[in-house]
C-alpha cells in the first residue's frame, strides 16, 4: 500500500464539493487523514475564494490509476475541463505525493511542484503531517511552512464539518 496525500480544493457551491469530493475519496480509500478547511483567494487568476484542505490516505493503486480515479471523482461533481487552466472550479483533486516517488510517472508529476509555491497545499500538509519529508529536498513540511513568505498568499481556518465531524483546527 502506498501512502498518498491529495489537495482539495474548490470555489464553487464550496461547502457543498468539498464534502462530496471527501465522500467519493472515503467510498475509494476508506480511512481519511484530514487537515484543517483554509480559505483562501484566487491564484493566478479573479474570482470567488477557494476551500482548501488535504487528504492522506492509502492505496493499492498505481499512479496513473489513482489518477483517473481522483478525475472520475471531480467529474461526478461536475468538474467542467473545457475552460482556462486558471479558472472557477467545482472540485479539484491532485496528488502531491505517492510514497516518496519522483519524477513524471504516469502523466503525473512528483511531488506536484505547488507544495513549495503555495501557501493553501503546504499548510495543510504541514499541520497533518509535520515530520513528512518533501520527497526531493528532504525538507520536513514543517520546516517548509516555517520559511515560507507568508505575505505571499493570504489563507485562514474555517469551520467544517463532514460526516458528523468537525475537523477545522485553530491557525498557527
Amino acid at each position: 500500500m502506498a501512502q498518498v496525500y491529495v489537495s482539495i480544493g474548490s470555489n464553487i457551491e464550496r461547502e457543498r464539493n468539498i464534502a462530496a469530493g471527501l465522500d467519493g475519496l472515503a467510498e475509494s480509500f476508506g480511512e481519511l487523514t484530514l487537515s484543517s478547511v483554509f480559505e483562501s483567494e484566487a491564484v493566478g487568476f479573479a474570482g470567488d475564494h477557494f476551500y482548501n484542505l488535504v487528504a492522506g490516505f492509502e492505496t493499492s493503486l498505481a499512479i496513473g490509476e489513482l489518477s483517473r480515479e481522483l478525475k472520475a471523482i471531480e467529474d461526478r461533481n461536475g468538474r467542467c475541463r473545457q475552460g482556462p487552466k486558471f479558472s472557477g472550479r467545482t472540485l479539484d483533486i491532485d496528488i502531491l505525493t505517492y510514497d516518496d516517488a519522483c519524477g513524471r510517472i504516469d502523466g503525473v508529476e512528483l511531488p506536484r511542484a505547488e507544495i513549495l509555491f503555495n501557501a493553501f497545499v503546504l499548510q495543510p500538509l504541514a499541520e497533518i503531517v509535520p515530520q513528512g519529508r518533501h520527497p526531493l529536498n528532504g525538507l520536513s513540511y514543517t520546516a517548509l511552512w516555517q520559511q515560507y513568505d507568508k505575505q505571499k498568499q493570504r489563507l485562514w481556518t474555517v469551520d467544517f464539518s463532514w460526516q458528523g465531524r468537525r475537523f477545522s483546527r485553530a491557525q498557527g
